[in-house]
């Protein structure tokens, strides 16, 4: 199963970027998702950056295996997991 979180529309709210990047990796868990892609989009780079420092949080890095950045498109994000 893939989920997938798209940014644009709350670029600009830090406190609601946060709560999606939290509801969806908790999302991933429940549902036993193998990968979720998440999609800050290309802009400045900001958002993407605070993705990853996001992501990189000791306690959140714990509940995912891997990241991946696209290839193709900088402006999207491969969150992965192993369920046991």
């Amino acid at each position: 199963m893939k989920l997938k979180l798209d940014l644009h529309d709350i670029y600009n709210r830090g406190g609601e970027i946060d709560r999606a990047l939290r509801g969806i990796i908790q999302e991933a868990i429940q549902k036993k998702a193998t990968e979720v892609e998440i999609i800050p989009g290309k802009g400045s780079g900001q958002l993407k950056k605070k993705v990853l420092r996001f992501l990189d949080q000791k306690e959140i890095k714990a509940l995912y295996h891997r990241i991946d950045k696209d290839s193709k498109n900088h402006g999207r994000l491969f969150v992965y997991f192993k369920h046991k």
